[in-house]
């Protein structure tokens, strides 16, 4: 069994977010004595103000701050005792007020996390299953899947994709009593809406679905009493839906509001909702705060409040369409969203603008895909007609010189966020000065020397390799055993390679990295449906070959040129072919690579770690077994040496199709008994070919007639072993007998022998792969971290992963 070491979805956002800050758009201090609402002062400069959510300025009315300074001479700062024992004596005439704004019953939550972990958990049965719109806040969906605990299935959608959900409706229908649908009301990157109407129609045709929505973005600044973009549509709330509204943002005060119009979910929520009854209770002067608040949205004036924001909003809509900034969704919210397509040209661009006098915030994985990086603008009634006017004319200026300074262009942000492309690609020059490239579809269009020269001791694919696979994986029945080819090598002008690389177009699983248990639920689905949960990718390499596939000469002065330059081809690679993510794979630890490829949309994830050995000395067993480490040479004296004389040992350059047969069964065996690593078969031929191929041999362990159940001498193991040009042994794939691989310890035989055949071949380096890693450095091998880097066309897949980690 494959022991793999899953990605851990924090260590990637700890990642991102330390780049960001290093970057100088995250994490940042502002200073100053006091604070308007309409500056902001950072590192001793003042900047308009682009990036509040407070966007009816309430946080800075007077009434607030009286209310709340009153609160604290007349009750202390706090009021240290949890609301199941007794709430402090404002609670009551907040509760009252909040319940008159939304004519439901609510109740009032430290904030809108902590909100979410005490309701959820509460409102959700154990029968009842949850779908997450893929977009839904951070904060729902970490309380939602602490539900996993108690088997409560979660399944995830494409944003606002309504179909998805209908299907996941009628998938989950039968098996469980309510499906509850999680979304936001209003989203806070990008400022777009959920469906609310259409989802009210689903819910009638499905009773089934009930609708738990997240609006804290909607709140105030639109709807009745400013209670939400949600109640904006619904007037009245449903017993079916269940809303969350805050205190904090544009209401000006702090906390959160669940509305439940329930009374039996409701009493229940109340009575006892995890954090609810332990967590401290709101603060007097925000209690007091929020009750002034309340005021204001109970008159008239917050009518006027939001005619005067809307105002803003519109002068912005209209003055950035006077402009080609690629604004992700037009609508009528406070929130706008400037893609910027890669995370190096966001920070480029955000760093301009602050530069210039103006405070926006930067949209980062994982609030929005790594390729779909831009910059999140806020307009509040702080800011004045002159000011919005002014940042627009900044951002016209500054948005196509942050795109050249980062090797991007106008199309490609707007490709990244489908947008409709207006202008050529002219930014981007296909032969930059000084380099010249070459791309072809066949390996037999590469020169074979220059080839062998870069990869000949890497793995499968020196040239005969990749002519071998090309071959292989061609003209298949199925799908998922054609790959297509891509083959790039960039040269500087006296012909010397800069960069090298290849990349395939193949069919995947999702799972493919995904915890051996979760595996085994999805490959139980695609007994049915053979293509559940899987997608084309473009990945570099191919699903047969592992080890360093990207050459690069990091010496060469123009290698960043070269790397913009494969990017370039990708993205061409992107449109014709739309997989469903790029990968970039088998990368040693390179902080410099690292950086590179996060600036330019992709992210990290941890691979399983490879095995090598380098430079063997083969002087015979007792030379070999006296290079091992003490340990390892208990464990070759217990668990290899007593074993040898089970088997017979054969090497064979040729084989037969009933032994083709009897090897292929093994693999499958070995294939489908290590789901820890999740490939699709490989065609029935690959044995033929490599028996036709001079590079292949076949290591067979046949146990002798006296160790089987039927007394006949039969193959319980084979290595399928490569000699590329460079000479290193390559044992690719293994194939076992699981009814005696255990008491006989076939594996660990097949290393030893892979071992003594390299060495007796006169082999100093032998490159055993991922998995297993346990049991090759007992044998000597070293092991070697791996990487990968993603870029995958939105979060959904993302998030695939991220669940199906937490699931181990």
């Amino acid at each position: 069994m494959a022991k793999i070491k899953h990605n851990n979805f924090l260590d990637t956002v700890d990642e991102v977010f330390t780049d960001a800050t290093r970057q100088g758009v995250l994490h940042l201090y502002a200073d100053g004595d006091a604070f308007t609402g309409r500056k902001i002062s950072i590192q001793g400069k003042n900047l308009f103000h682009f990036g509040t959510t407070g966007y009816l300025g309430l946080e800075q009315d007077i009434r607030l701050k009286k209310a709340a300074s009153e609160a604290i001479f007349s009750y202390g700062t706090q009021f240290p005792l949890s609301k199941t024992y007794i709430s402090h004596p404002l609670y009551r005439a907040l509760e009252e007020k909040v319940t008159q704004m939304y004519n439901s019953p609510v109740i009032i939550t430290k904030n809108s996390t902590l909100g979410h972990i005490g309701v959820i958990p509460s409102a959700v049965a154990d029968r009842d299953a949850i779908v997450l719109d893929h977009q839904v806040h951070w904060s729902v969906q970490s309380a939602a899947k602490t539900l996993k605990t108690r088997s409560v299935p979660i399944e995830m959608i494409r944003h606002n994709n309504l179909d998805m959900l209908e299907d996941k409706i009628k998938k989950l229908s039968s098996k469980h009593k309510r499906i509850w649908y999680m979304a936001d009301g209003l989203y806070s990157m990008y400022g777009d809406e959920a469906p609310v109407l259409e989802l009210m129609e689903l819910s009638n045709k499905y009773p089934q679905l009930h609708l738990y929505f997240d609006d804290v973005h909607g709140m105030s600044w639109t709807g009745k009493n400013g209670t939400g973009f949600v109640m904006g549509k619904l007037r009245e709330l449903p017993e079916h839906v269940l809303l969350f509204g805050t205190l904090s943002k544009t209401f000006g005060a702090s906390g959160s509001v669940l509305v439940c119009s329930d009374k039996k979910m409701y009493s229940k929520i109340k009575t006892f909702g995890g954090p609810l009854t332990f967590s401290a209770q709101l603060e007097p002067a925000s209690v007091a705060a929020a009750i002034a608040s309340a005021d204001i949205h109970l008159s008239e004036e917050i009518y006027t409040l939001q005619d005067e924001l809307l105002e803003r909003v519109g002068l912005f809509n209209s003055l950035l369409g006077k402009t080609e900034l690629p604004l992700i969704d037009k609508n009528n919210s406070p929130v706008f969203y400037i893609g910027t397509g890669m995370p190096i040209t966001g920070y480029n661009f955000v760093n301009r603008l602050m530069k210039e006098g103006f405070f926006v915030n930067l949209g980062i994985f994982p609030a929005v895909p790594v390729k779909n990086t831009g910059v999140r603008i806020t307009i509040s009634r702080h800011n004045r007609p002159e000011e919005i006017k002014a940042l627009v004319d900044a951002m016209e200026y500054h948005y196509p010189k942050a795109l050249e300074a980062t090797h991007t262009s106008h199309n490609k942000v707007c490709r990244a966020f489908n947008l409709p492309v207006k202008y050529g690609d002219t930014s981007v020059k296909e032969q930059p000065q000084g380099l010249n490239a070459q791309f072809e579809e066949s390996i037999l269009k590469i020169d074979k020397k220059e080839w062998n020269a870069l990869f000949g001791d890497r793995g499968v694919f020196d040239w005969d390799g990749l002519r071998f696979l090309e071959t292989v994986f061609s003209g298949n029945e199925k799908d998922e055993a054609n790959w297509v080819f891509y083959y790039y090598i960039v040269r500087d002008q006296l012909d010397r390679p800069v960069l090298a690389t290849f990349f395939t177009h193949a069919l995947w699983k999702e799972d493919m990295l995904a915890p051996e248990p979760v595996s085994k639920k999805i490959e139980a689905l695609r007994k049915k449906d053979p293509c559940h949960m899987t997608s084309y990718v473009l990945g570099m390499g191919c699903l047969f070959t592992e080890g360093d596939h990207l050459y690069l000469d990091k010496e060469h002065p123009l290698w960043h040129t070269a790397l913009h330059q494969l990017f370039d081809v990708l993205d061409k690679l992107d449109r014709k072919l739309a997989p469903s993510m790029i990968v970039l794979r088998d990368f040693e630890k390179d902080e410099t690579l690292n950086e590179f490829f996060h600036n330019h949309g992709f992210f990290k994830v941890s691979m399983p770690e490879s095995c090598k050995i380098n430079n063997l000395d083969w002087k015979g067993p007792d030379s070999y077994l006296g290079s091992l480490s003490s340990r390892s040479r208990r464990h070759f004296r217990k668990d290899i040496a007593p074993f040898e004389a089970h088997f017979t040992i054969e090497v064979l350059d040729k084989i037969s199709l009933e032994q083709g047969e009897i090897f292929h069964a093994l693999f499958e065996n070995v294939r489908n008994n290590n789901l820890g690593l999740n490939i699709f078969g490989f065609p029935k031929k690959l044995l033929g070919n490599m028996s036709d191929s001079p590079g292949w041999e076949f290591l067979v362990l046949s146990l002798k007639k006296d160790h089987t159940k039927d007394k006949k001498t039969i193959p319980v193991g084979v290595m399928f072993c490569y000699k590329n040009s460079g000479q290193t042994y390559v044992p690719a794939f293994v194939g076992m007998d699981y009814d005696y691989a255990h008491e006989h310890q076939v594996y660990r035989q097949l290393l030893y022998q892979t071992v003594k055949r390299a060495g007796e071949t006169g082999l100093e380096n032998i490159d055993f792969g991922m998995t297993a890693v346990f049991e090759k450095k007992k044998i000597g091998a070293i092991v070697i971290p791996k990487v990968a880097y993603i870029q995958a066309k939105d979060n959904y897949s993302m998030e695939l992963m991220g669940m199906m980690e937490n699931q181990k």
